[in-house]
């Protein structure tokens, strides 16, 4: 029996990450050399996490995400702001928010706090132990090898308002570190499953 890395997750659309990275590109020559950027294209709004799933548990965590998603209605999304973990003085990682399309987190805020308490309940109750840090929707533009102050990268992401996007479905992801360019993990989409 293998162990697998898995997350679910919210996956912005292809217009929403090409902006966003055509506002970065111009800006990346300009970080420490200590930062790691994350791809483009693997940009997500991680909804749960499982560090060690045995392989034979994702068709059942999928039944139960499948559920969880269609249980739960989204309202548009927009990519604007941003901060640090564990903050922007001693960051180990930028981020991008994640807020309602309307302005604001409002009930954005607490519809995808909602999906994401149903997603690690499908991962709990299928016998996965999941991670319990507090959710918050952002997406990782960058990890960094030691602790910085990023506050001026902060500052930047305010003034950036990405498209608005309306999210159609969870993904359910698998995570194998240092397969990827680079070193980085490599994502492969187990399934989908649709909002509302």
């Amino acid at each position: 029996m293998s162990s697998l890395r898995v997350f679910a997750a919210v996956v912005p659309p292809l217009e929403v990450v090409e902006d966003l990275e055509d506002f970065l590109a111009v800006r990346r020559d300009a970080a420490p050399a200590e930062w790691r950027w994350t791809v483009p294209d693997q940009w997500h709004v991680t909804c749960a996490f499982a560090a060690e799933v045995p392989d034979f548990l994702l068709d059942d965590i999928g039944e139960r995400l499948a559920d969880a998603a269609g249980r739960s209605i989204l309202p548009s999304l927009r990519v604007t702001g941003g901060g640090a973990f564990p903050d922007p003085d001693r960051a180990r990682v930028w981020w991008a928010g994640v807020v309602g399309a309307e302005g604001g987190l409002g009930g954005a805020a607490e519809e995808l706090a909602a999906l994401s308490r149903r997603c690690r309940t499908a991962f709990a109750t299928s016998g996965v132990r999941v991670d319990g840090q507090r959710f918050r929707a952002h997406l990782t533009l960058a990890r960094l090898s030691r602790p910085l102050s990023v506050a001026r990268w902060v500052r930047l992401l305010d003034g950036y308002h990405g498209p608005s996007w309306q999210p159609k479905q969870v993904s359910l992801i698998v995570s194998y570190l240092g397969q990827g360019p680079g070193r980085r993990p490599r994502y492969e989409v187990w399934g989908t499953y649709p909002v509302g």
